[in-house]
């Protein structure tokens, strides 16, 4: 059961879907704010400090796209997960979804159990961004109060770039994030960031590993980004 100050926006302009979906997070124990377009919903995420948002891709007025794009360029949302409703199913859809900003994506028809689990496991994900003292990983540890990294013991030596990539990634191992993800929230700025650069970073990352440890500890989604992982 979620804690009920959980406040969690959901724009969806089909009044059926929204108040089922309403309904179903508030047995939840989730404090729901509903919003039928993307100007109202704007408006409430203005008004309301809210840990997550619920966002149908097509709306009468402004697109989903469009709201996660605005979302993304504030300082104050940046890191706030996204999950897309979308009744576009194909491959294409779903990465041009996730590369402006979603955090998630679920298309319609949709199961309300697999929905609630990915607002959980999401929510969940972004608090471990700031809790633990010391994080860990297939024998990789994180001192955040000490700020240093080790493996089986033995330090490892990493700019703040690489330090901060392997942070998020720790945060949920095994998780695909695509490189847009990882630029919005490793880099505080990068408007003027092209998305190669985090192939760079990665790969000095893996170099830093490697000195250390014969796995592949970073695993490559060809065409759309990394995930922390044991791939031998």
């Amino acid at each position: 059961m979620a804690e009920q100050l959980t406040k969690i926006l959901v724009i969806e302009d089909e009044p059926s879907q929204l108040e089922l979906l309403a309904y179903n997070l508030n047995v939840e124990g989730y404090h729901v704010l509903k919003a039928e377009t993307g100007e109202e919903g704007l408006l409430l995420l203005k008004e309301h400090q809210v840990e997550m948002v619920v966002l149908d891709w097509m709306l009468p007025d402004i697109s989903g796209i469009e709201i996660c794009r605005q979302i993304r360029a504030n300082k104050s949302t940046i890191n706030l997960p996204i999950i897309m409703l979308t009744a576009r199913g194909e491959e294409e859809d779903k990465i041009k979804g996730l590369n402006i900003g979603a955090n998630d994506y679920v298309v319609k028809p949709y199961s309300i159990k697999e929905l609630l689990a990915r607002i959980r496991a999401n929510l969940r994900i972004n608090k471990n961004l700031s809790t633990p003292e010391v994080m860990s990983f297939e024998s990789i540890r994180i001192d955040i109060a000490r700020h240093t990294v080790s493996y089986n013991g033995l330090n490892i030596s990493l700019g703040p770039i690489e330090y901060k990539l392997l942070y998020f990634l720790m945060t949920a191992p095994r998780q695909v994030f695509s490189r847009k993800q990882l630029l919005d929230r490793v880099w505080e700025s990068h408007t003027e960031i092209e998305t190669r650069t985090v192939d760079v970073h990665i790969g000095r990352l893996r170099k830093s590993l490697k000195k250390v440890s014969n796995k592949n500890l970073i695993r490559t989604i060809r065409g759309f980004g990394y995930s922390l992982d044991n791939v031998g």
